[in-house]
């Protein structure tokens, strides 16, 4: 059985782990290696995660299977001032991916996001990346499309997507 739990600063050994196995798996015909590495190191940094929990305000949870961690995802709840909780982060080991532990996370930030008062949630997806039909198929539709620019000329075009409840 899937539980969901909220992660804390122990955790962050865990998340950096999933995120190393994962983004090779989900981004490795998208990215370069050097781009791949790069945002890698620079959003799981431990200083990185930090940052996010004590300064932007991202809540990390966990997905586990007995004390086996497989998977996590991160929110921050009224996103840009809206009523909607927007999810920056949601990973699955690819070997367990497709046995509902997306959905889990998902339908646990989506509690979440209505008892604090969202209306939506939202994320940025890749635009070439597969996770774009998982989305779609429970209940995310596209109303935007971003490119985002980091340092050394790397580019993230994503999609935006919402689901309203």
């Amino acid at each position: 059985m899937i539980t969901i739990v909220k992660a804390t600063a122990n955790d962050y050994p865990t998340i950096q782990n999933i995120a190393h196995q994962t983004w090779p798996v989900a981004y490795g015909e998208i990215l370069s290696k050097v781009q791949l590495d790069y945002m890698l190191d620079a959003f799981y940094n431990e200083e990185a995660l930090k940052d996010s929990v004590a300064n932007k305000g991202h809540h990390f949870i966990l997905a586990k299977e007995g004390e086996e961690t497989l998977g996590f995802a991160s929110y921050e709840h009224h996103y840009n001032q809206k009523q909607q909780t927007k999810i920056h982060k949601i990973y699955i080991l690819p070997q367990t991916q497709g046995k509902g532990i997306g959905k889990s996370l998902i339908d646990f930030v989506e509690n979440i996001a209505k008892e604090n008062d969202s209306i939506a949630l939202s994320l940025n997806v890749n635009r070439f990346n597969k996770a774009l039909v998982f989305y779609k198929k429970i209940g995310f539709n596209i109303v935007d499309e971003v490119d985002i620019k980091l340092e050394h000329g790397y580019l993230m075009e994503d999609y935006v997507m919402e689901k309203p409840f």
